[in-house]
């Protein structure tokens, strides 16, 4: 696992060759010096089904992202695609957009006058601290980065519950199932477990929801779904019928820092109507998951 400081180097490291957003994000970043806001260089967004786009700069926990406007946004073709790109964000997060230019209005190719950009930098930094005071008080919590617990199964067995909501990633199988009574400190590999909850007729289930090797998972655009295929060879072939436990799923994939982790998805149930002997048809039932059950 990533250390803290090592999060913090590699975000910028992956920024280096714009000079533009460099300079903005690290001004940003060095003016707000708020440890607690936690911060995201390049946020994958997933849209609809393999479709995403990658913020400049994103506050996970304020729901606020900031985008930097290089010369080729100054098209008209440029500036429609920015006004969808924004829509669907929203309509995926419900996260805030701001912008700034760095261009020059009069020759997109040349940059803005640089303080003129530290001016806007600048309201920026303070609306941002703005921003997470408003949430403090609105949500009567403080706003905290807690990076080392961050993929840690103790605090969600303290609170007693998961939510999809609250965004639970792990970054092993091992993690995940200790939420469920899972004692042992060996990792576990397989995609299916049920040992320690087989009184709830319920399984954890890790799908890749991607095509992998002979299986092709598929999850739908409103997660609602889960489409499940063996495919050899190009063509879909028979596959034994789902067994009737409702499936804890923890989605197998890889973060924007290219770290493998599982994340939870809520709980599915195989729907028998829709569901044949060539394709398993899944479909969500709950999105949060009382743990005080499991003990």
């Amino acid at each position: 696992m990533l250390t803290k400081d090592e999060y913090l180097l590699k975000n910028f490291s992956k920024i280096k060759h714009k000079k533009w957003e460099l300079f903005v994000i690290t001004r940003i970043l060095h003016l707000l010096d708020d440890a607690d806001i936690e911060y995201v260089c390049q946020q994958y967004i997933n849209i609809k089904g393999n479709k995403h786009y990658l913020t400049d700069l994103c506050f996970p926990s304020l729901k606020l992202y900031y985008e930097i406007d290089e010369g080729q946004h100054a098209s008209k073709e440029h500036g429609d695609d920015d006004k969808i790109r924004q829509r669907e964000i929203l309509e995926a997060t419900d996260w805030e957009e701001r912008r700034i230019r760095v261009y020059d209005n009069t020759n997109p190719r040349l940059g803005r006058d640089l303080k003129e950009v530290i001016s806007e930098v600048d309201d920026f930094i303070l609306y941002v601290k703005q921003r997470k005071k408003e949430f403090e008080i609105s949500n009567g919590l403080k706003i905290t980065w807690d990076y080392e617990n961050k993929f840690n199964p103790k605090k969600y067995i303290e609170k007693g519950s998961i939510d999809v909501n609250d965004n639970v990633v792990f970054l092993n199988h091992r993690d995940c199932l200790k939420l469920f009574g899972y004692k042992s400190e060996n990792h576990y590999q397989r995609a299916w477990w049920n040992k320690g909850i087989k009184n709830h007729n319920q399984a954890v289930w890790f799908p890749k929801l991607y095509p992998n090797k002979e299986w092709k998972n598929v999850l739908s655009a409103d997660r609602s779904t889960i489409f499940e295929e063996r495919v050899i060879n190009g063509k879909a072939v028979k596959i034994n019928l789902p067994s009737k436990e409702e499936r804890i799923v923890f989605a197998h994939y890889k973060n924007v820092f290219g770290q493998t982790v599982y994340k939870f998805y809520g709980v599915y149930v195989p729907d028998f109507e829709k569901t044949n002997e060539y394709k398993h048809v899944h479909r969500r039932i709950e999105t949060k998951i009382d743990l005080n059950r499991y003990i």
